[in-house]
């Protein structure tokens, strides 16, 4: 009986994952912006590393549990601001098994007193299936379309972007698996994967208080059939080289969540949880957390090689 509970909540949670696009949401897409968008890969002219694991649907067994880590540094070249970095991305629901691994580039281009970036990446995305542990029907019952051994494929990804930074704005757009791809898992199985389009946009906005900050966001994600649209706002605190930051954020017919954090002189850690406004009910959140390390390389003062707080847009 477990083992067709199992089953059938691998089910669920993949035809849940595809009615949202194939991609997870992390609720702290502010903090992430290099995940979602190529071009942003150390835009701060900062060595950044960053990773962030969140469990969903908190409770459920094989629910999904996702986790990402990255890096980036900036360099020049002709005289040019670039940026370069890696990732890795591991996701287990029920019997699947996502894998993502890419590297990506940026070029900024200064645009008045903010700075336009175009960046791509480019990467392998891997799907795995393994049943072993599930029992179709009788005993000694066997499904021909459902594997009985656990099978996996792999296949190229690519993905671009845009982004505009500001001192008191920024925007972006990008996309992922641009090549619609089509992973084959065995003899008899296949996964397909549409494209998903991303855009988001926040700002800095100054208060009377020097020493806090009013950061609203937006973020949308659609492959054309779905969407999800998170709307945040957030306060930042900041003094003596430390930052507290909290705030709230609303999906519609989705989620509410709130976010708290800190961050302390070069490095950051935050958590948000996400209370499902549906049927599943406000105790099976999502649980994120996330920690960051950013540390200052200015090619103009390689001799003083200051290491300084910056405040994360």
């Amino acid at each position: 009986m477990k083992r067709k509970l199992l089953l059938v909540l691998t089910v669920a949670f993949v035809c849940l994952r595809v009615s949202a696009q194939f991609d997870v949401h992390f609720s702290n897409y502010w903090h992430l912006k290099s995940y979602y968008n190529p071009s942003h890969t150390s835009l701060n002219k900062r060595i950044n590393i960053m990773g962030t694991y969140s469990m969903q649907l908190l409770g459920y067994e094989g629910a999904p549990q996702s986790m990402y880590f990255g890096g980036e540094m900036p360099f020049k070249l002709f005289g040019k601001d670039q940026g370069a970095g890696v990732g890795f991305f591991n996701e287990t629901i029920g019997m699947f098994k996502v894998q993502n691994f890419w590297g990506q580039y940026s070029f900024h281009l200064p645009i008045g007193k903010g700075s336009l970036s175009a960046g791509i990446r480019l990467g392998g995305l891997t799907v795995g299936f393994d049943p072993t542990d599930i029992v179709l029907g009788d005993e000694g019952m066997d499904d021909p379309a459902f594997p009985t051994s656990e099978v996996d494929g792999m296949t190229f990804d690519l993905g671009a972007g845009l982004f505009y930074n500001h001192p008191w704005f920024w925007v972006g757009a990008s996309a992922s698996h641009l090549t619609a791809p089509s992973i084959e898992m065995g003899d008899v199985s296949r996964f397909d994967v549409s494209p998903v389009l991303y855009f988001m946009g926040g700002g800095n906005i100054k208060t009377k208080n020097p020493l806090i900050t009013i950061q609203p966001s937006v973020f949308l994600e659609t492959d054309f059939v779905a969407y999800r649209c998170d709307i945040s706002m957030r306060m930042t605190y900041a003094h003596n080289e430390k930052e507290f930051f909290g705030g709230l954020t609303y999906s519609p017919m989705t989620s509410v969540g709130f976010t708290f954090g800190t961050v302390i002189k070069d490095f950051t850690i935050g958590y948000t949880y996400d209370m499902f406004t549906g049927k599943v009910g406000l105790a099976a959140g999502n649980h994120d957390i996330f920690l960051s390390y950013s540390l200052d390389m200015s090619f103009s003062k390689k001799s003083k090689n200051k290491h300084k707080s910056i405040r994360i847009l």
